[in-house]
């Protein structure tokens, strides 16, 4: 059979969907390989969450059919995702070197999509099979509650890409992780656009609490770790603190994305809040989950935005000591309400702005890493990296988000990707620690 290239640009959710249809495609009897020479065929899964996203996705496409034209042979190319999704049918007459599209919504039907870009003929059309549908071979897995969002923040497309907000299903949620578990998996992370309602558009509507017990009950035979992100501020209701504190396998990793803290630009924004709810919120936690992770993300230069405002997040960041921030330059994505906004900040004040966000959230960064210098801790082995004294293995801890945060440098053992081991923390730098290995695994998370 024909091999496939998989390549997944933009966030976690894509890398999910691009594992939904390589296991469609294997099982419907393709290969897959990591060389494009050796490739029949190239489904790349694209980003639009920001202009440089979409501009990265073209960038890999043409790329791609550029390198097999110099080499003296035509790679068919699939585009998924959000780039089809977001600009729909005027594509095909300007990427010509792309064979077929497929919006994010219409990605179950990714067989008879390949099967005709190749030509392959089957006696009986393909479905969709029953179960789950996923191929990790990892310790830790990405595992979608919901899609679509219905906040519609004026400087966000998702909304118009992915769709309204729809919970996925309890059962299926759990059978997918309890798969995963099965398979090696030993960490699973539950994302969506807004993992805080997750539930309440069901029929019977449910909480993401409730959710969490639940895939906490899956996990706990495997010693698993459940970790969730992408929570907004109105979703952290108080069965849901309660939750996080006392349920072992639930990790007390808060992720809530603020964007900023004035009021003002807030209600431009189309989101709620003000520096001195999320100060009294971020207390809240800290109080009732005591020794908690608190991770959040931040925008430079949204319209409007004045040094004042500027000012006001970058004191707000420093006096909350956040333990990771991401921080992002505002992007006028087409068809937002922050596009057409008057006012709109020159480039050059948001990168300075950015840039300043940047330079403080790493400082407090690196010295939130250095205080976990003297725990010990249970470490996931996430990979091996050959050096010039042998190997040295790559894992994290219940404090760093896999692909987000540092990592945890082990650099003797007998170790394999998956393993679960306990080590003493003795060292720090940027991020990253350095771990030693020990026998005893009481009182390590």
């Amino acid at each position: 059979m024909p091999s496939i290239l998989f390549i997944t640009r933009g966030c976690a959710k894509n890398e999910v969907d691009t594992d939904r249809m390589r296991a469609l495609l294997l099982g419907a009897g393709y290969d897959e390989t990591d060389d494009p020479d050796k490739a029949d065929l190239a489904l790349i899964n694209t980003c639009s969450f920001l202009v440089s996203a979409t501009q990265e996705s073209l960038d890999t496409t043409l790329e791609i059919a550029q390198q097999e034209e110099d080499e003296g042979r035509t790679l068919p190319i699939v585009m998924c995702g959000c780039v089809p999704s977001r600009y729909g049918a005027p594509l095909a007459d300007e990427l010509p070197e792309v064979s077929a599209f497929v919006n994010a919504d219409d990605e179950d039907g990714i067989v008879s999509v390949v099967d005709d870009v190749l030509g392959l003929e089957r006696d009986v059309a393909p479905g969709v099979p029953q179960g789950v549908l996923r191929t990790v071979d990892g310790a830790s897995a990405y595992v979608k509650i919901s899609e679509g969002c219905d906040r519609f923040c004026a400087f966000c497309a998702i909304p118009y890409i992915r769709g309204r907000y729809h919970s996925r299903d309890t059962r299926e949620i759990c059978d997918e992780v309890r798969s995963l578990m099965e398979g090696g998996v030993r960490e699973v992370v539950l994302i969506g656009q807004d993992t805080g309602i997750w539930g309440s558009d069901l029929d019977e509507p449910r909480t993401l609490a409730s959710l969490l017990r639940q895939v906490a009950e899956v996990v706990h035979p495997y010693g698993g770790w459940v970790r969730v992100l992408y929570l907004q501020p109105e979703g952290m209701t108080e069965e849901l603190v309660s939750t996080i504190r006392d349920v072992p396998e639930v990790l007390p990793y808060i992720d809530i994305p603020i964007q900023h803290c004035s009021a003002t630009v807030l209600e431009r924004m189309g989101r709620k809040g003000s520096a001195e709810e999320f100060s009294a919120l971020f207390a809240h936690l800290r109080k009732e989950i005591p020794g908690m992770v608190l991770r959040t993300t931040a925008m430079a230069g949204f319209p409007g935005e004045t040094d004042e405002e500027a000012q006001e997040l970058l004191d707000f960041l420093q006096d909350e000591e956040f333990d990771y921030c991401s921080v992002f330059t505002y992007s006028p994505e087409e068809g937002t309400r922050g596009a057409a906004m008057p006012d709109q900040v020159p480039e050059e004040v948001k990168l300075e702005r950015t840039q300043r966000l940047i330079d403080l959230t790493e400082q407090l960064g690196f010295a939130a890493a250095e205080r976990h210098v003297g725990e010990r801790v249970r470490v996931i082995i996430d990979g091996v990296e050959e050096g010039p004294d042998g190997a040295e293995f790559i894992g994290h801890a219940w404090f760093q988000a896999p692909d987000s945060d540092g990592v945890v440098h082990i650099e003797s053992g007998d170790l394999a990707v998956g393993d679960v081991v306990t080590c003493n923390l003795v060292d720090s730098f940027t991020y990253d620690l350095v771990g030693e290995l020990v026998d005893d695994e009481e009182g390590t998370r």
